[in-house]
């Protein structure tokens, strides 16, 4: 399964945030979407998600995004956005839930609690779960959403700064549970990111954006080259090699 996003421009008015922007992400890959504030980053997944109609195309293994159903979107998309203020006054299992709304009833079968349950204790949360969001910590609810996307079961994962608000381990945690079950379900998964050293980290694909444009994409070690980095950030970098790795420090 494949996404596709082909020349997609869009404009909030006269200004515009996104033009001609082309990549590809696939399925059983993490594709991070990396740029400096501005870029366009959450307003292109807002495009992906079908929230916003750009011009241009975003195409779900063939099929126009644009021209799913609200139904079918929300069987094939699981997408968490940025913290957007108060927390609704809801459980923790309720929140997880509501990301399986598309498939519950009027009572909740066990299997769907099971699921919820599961996908909690696997981002470490699951002590929480009768817990109100608005009690827990700003890094405690980004878990929780990421919890709810993940509930979903969908085939597209879109993640906007799942890491904000978390520290180092948890940041660390996070990354790593989304790659491992990015590739368990064969999920296509697109996130944004801020993290240079953490994009290179866990992201198979990179599509480094400035000004609204995509101007790099490809696998960390191509797409995240010292030039590319300078032209995004207005900053120049050098890599460090780290065990098989690399890390990207300021000059």
């Amino acid at each position: 399964m494949t996404l596709r996003v082909q020349d997609v421009s869009f404009s909030y008015g006269k200004r515009a945030v996104l033009e001609g922007v082309t990549f590809e992400a696939k399925s059983g890959e993490v594709t991070a979407i990396l740029g400096a504030n501005a870029a366009g980053k959450s307003t292109l997944l807002k495009c992906i998600s079908g929230r916003l109609r750009p011009r241009g195309s975003i195409a779900l293994n063939g099929t126009e995004i644009a021209r799913m159903s609200a139904h079918a979107r929300a069987h094939a998309i699981g997408a968490m956005v940025q913290d957007s203020g108060e927390p609704a006054r809801l459980t923790v299992m309720e929140t997880v839930l509501l990301g399986r709304l598309h498939a519950l009833t009027l009572k909740v079968a066990p299997a769907e609690l099971e699921r919820a349950r599961t996908v909690l204790d696997r981002l470490r949360v699951g002590h929480l779960s009768a817990r109100l969001l608005t009690e827990l910590s700003g890094g405690q609810r980004r878990m929780v959403m990421l919890a709810q996307a993940l509930a979903g079961d969908p085939k597209l994962l879109l993640l906007d700064e799942p890491t904000a608000n978390l520290d180092l381990p948890n940041e660390l945690e996070a990354l790593r549970i989304v790659r491992e079950m990015t590739a368990e379900k064969n999920l296509i998964t697109v996130v944004t990111l801020h993290d240079l050293n953490m994009t290179a980290r866990f992201a198979d694909t990179v599509a480094l954006m400035h000004e609204g444009r995509v101007i790099r994409v490809g696998c960390p070690e191509e797409a995240l080259a010292p030039e590319a980095i300078e032209q995004a950030y207005g900053v120049k970098t050098r890599r460090v090699p780290d065990g098989g790795r690399f890390v990207i420090v300021p000059e």
